[in-house]
């Protein structure tokens, strides 16, 4: 349970060894390096944006590449592959394609610009698509398009927005146009919301003709050529079918380059490397000769880079300890099971400055929360051991996804320790299925109580842990003022509360409220009872003239007081909060015990054992998902809320060291 301490870290080198310096540290991984620092007559920043954005533009297109060969030749991957984490690569590879990386980019941009004429090829198969379908209402044209008429006539080809066979349009015509007195009209065809049409007059009748059209809504098409519609729709399709051609000539043009995937993911991490590097050096102030960096780093590991710089490099380093008005970046360092739970913690906000680190605590109540709400010995081996075995399959997945999974292997634990105790093996499936199929009841007794036999006591233990996980953030609160040497503090804000809060329990405790909501009966002697009620009047008094101490008009601290006291409600709703463990607990017992009654309604034959086995399995699966979501929501939630809420604010500042952080691969260190 530790915020690794840190220091404040100067160092002055040559200009000459920059790059190399800060490819050293970059490896190392170890410092954050301030970057908003000011520039004087002296000291300058170097403008890096042209190679930046050289690294930014190769980056995107290696991971374009990356992208195009997923898209047209994906890796084969199994359903857990993204448990596999990164590809481990050794540095002579990684040096490699470095040297290389001339050829790799040009690969890279074959692969862009074979991608872009496939874009290209496809809005033109589109483009002929949709031509055809223009073309289709005309297929039955068996003149072009742009055909204007004969010798002696006039054609007219184009549609109206109204639906008409052909007697309609002669009629439509004729009374648009009734000095025309010979002309031919056809209908082509006709769809939702238009008529195709052509019509035939004397050249002579032209103008008038094209006027009456006109006033029924007649338009040419957008579309016009010398072929016939059907021909030109059987070109289109010729086209079409070359470009489709071609695509599959591209694509498969792209799968040749297939085994270059591993060279541009290294690329890509490199230039995105390379890109931090530069981010960097554009932040340094620099001299003619020399450039300054500061920054943080961990106690632990400042004495090592030091010697190594030093070692490495003609330079002078300073390593400090951080001034009282810095706020510096905060660093975990837990054992491995509390580190598991770190990020519940991150979560809600790193330590602020003079805060513990509450995780190893938090990660013992987590564990114990966690396994009460699920409570099914059978449910905590399944998450435990899928946990494990996935943990030992896949070495080398996230940093991130192990945490979380040994976070739940933890869990699985206790639930299978709280699952005993409560006697829950998927639910009662041992009575049941002994019942059904075996004619005979066995039950494997509970080694403490069955919580749906008797839900009053488990809400009274639910109770009970509830008030020792508050006192403990209490207690934690304590502990931080007795170690800031704030002794008043600690009485007042603490010591105060627990005065009054064990007043008002020992008060409860024998009272006939109690007693009808336990069934527990407690008998205290007069003194103990004195004692109580002492306690909880010179708690609330204490309370009242203390906490508003600061304020040295006494009417008002005596307000300020009375509301700090009126704050006694909101211990009661945390109280009743931790009812979630009954609730959760409960939830999980009787939902098992519905499945396994569900199944054995077919009774003990062929057919009833199937169905008992399908739906054990069903019901059973979804159970636990939906339980296991739901107790690690609530168990959050008392972590945040009840437990934080006594004496965690968070809001510290995460460690951001500068190191290599690639996408791909990681890259195997030389020893």
């Amino acid at each position: 349970m530790a915020v690794l301490e840190m220091q404040r870290i100067g160092i002055c080198a040559m200009k000459k060894d920059r790059k190399k310096l800060l490819e050293l540290l970059q490896q190392k991984g170890v410092v954050e390096i301030d970057a908003n620092v000011e520039e004087d007559e002296v000291f300058k920043k170097m403008d890096t944006s042209s190679s930046r954005n050289i690294f930014e533009k190769n980056a995107q297109v290696a991971e374009r590449a990356l992208e195009i060969l997923q898209e047209y030749v994906p890796e084969k991957k199994g359903m857990l592959a993204s448990l596999e984490g990164k590809a481990l690569v050794d540095s002579e590879k990684y040096n490699s394609v470095i040297r290389g990386q001339d050829a790799i980019m040009s690969k890279a941009r074959q692969l862009v610009s074979l991608s872009r004429q496939i874009a290209e090829n496809n809005a033109n198969i589109q483009k002929r698509e949709n031509q055809i379908e223009a073309l289709e209402p005309w297929k039955n044209l068996d003149v072009p398009m742009n055909f204007m008429g004969t010798k002696k006539t006039v054609g007219f080809v184009g549609t109206v927005s109204e639906l008409m066979n052909t007697e309609q349009l002669y009629a439509a015509v004729t009374q648009a146009v009734p000095d025309v007195e010979a002309f031919f009209a056809e209908v082509i065809s006709t769809d939702r919301d238009q008529t195709y049409l052509c019509v035939l007059c004397g050249k002579k009748d032209a103008a008038a003709m094209e006027e009456g059209l006109r006033s029924i809504g007649f338009a040419r098409p957008s579309q016009i050529g010398s072929l016939l519609p059907a021909d030109r729709q059987e070109q289109l399709r010729k086209k079409r079918e070359a470009l489709v051609k071609k695509n599959e000539e591209i694509i498969s043009q792209i799968g040749s380059f297939g085994e270059s995937r591993r060279d541009l993911e290294l690329a890509a991490d490199y230039y995105r490397v390379r890109l931090d590097k530069y981010e960097v050096l554009g932040g340094l102030i620099q001299s003619k000769n020399t450039f300054l960096l500061t920054g943080y780093v961990p106690k632990v590991e400042a004495e090592a880079i030091r010697q190594e710089l030093e070692k490495s490099f003609t330079l002078s380093v300073e390593v400090s300890d951080v001034e009282e008005e810095d706020v510096p970046p905060i660093l975990l360092k837990n054992g491995k099971l509390a580190a598991s739970f770190e990020g519940v913690v991150e979560s809600f906000g790193l330590p602020g400055k003079g805060e513990i680190d509450p995780t190893a605590i938090m990660a013992w109540c987590y564990i114990f929360l966690f396994g009460l709400m699920l409570s099914d010995a059978a449910y905590g081996f399944i998450v435990f051991l899928a946990c494990a075995i996935i943990l030992k399959k896949f070495p080398r997945m996230g940093e991130g996804m192990q945490k979380s999974l040994r976070l739940f292997m933890y869990c699985g634990v206790s639930t299978l320790v709280w699952g005993v105790l409560f006697g829950g093996y998927f639910g009662d499936v041992v009575d049941v299925v002994s019942r059904t199929f075996f004619g005979n009841q066995v039950t494997i007794k509970a080694l403490w109580f069955v919580p749906l036999n008797d839900p009053m006591k488990m809400l009274v233990y639910s109770m009970l842990f509830g008030l020792i996980h508050m006192f403990l953030g209490l207690g934690l609160k304590a502990y931080m003022l007795i170690r800031d040497k704030k002794y008043l503090d600690c009485f007042c804000d603490v010591g105060l509360w627990l005065i009054f809060l064990m007043g008002l329990i020992l008060m409860f405790l024998p009272s006939s409220m109690f007693a009808s909501i336990s069934q527990m009966y407690f008998t205290f002697p007069a003194a103990v009872n004195t004692l109580a009620k002492v306690m909880a009047i010179g708690g609330a008094a204490g309370i009242c003239l203390m906490s508003g101490r600061a304020n040295k008009n006494f009417a008002l601290r005596i307000a300020l007081g009375a509301y700090d006291l009126y704050n006694v409600t909101g211990w009661l709703s945390d109280v009743l909060s931790y009812s979630r463990l009954l609730a959760l607990g409960l939830a999980t017992g009787v939902i098992a015990s519905v499945i396994n009654s569900m199944g054995s309604m077919m009774g003990s034959g062929v057919v009833g054992a199937i169905v008992f086995i399908l739906v054990f399995v069903v019901g059973h699966v979804l159970n636990l998902a939906i339980n296991l979501l739901g107790a690690y929501v609530h168990t959050n939630r008392l972590q945040y809320v009840e437990f934080f809420g006594k004496f965690y604010e968070g809001g510290g500042r995460p460690f951001n060291p500068f190191n290599m952080k690639t996408k791909y691969v990681d890259i195997k260190e030389e020893k």
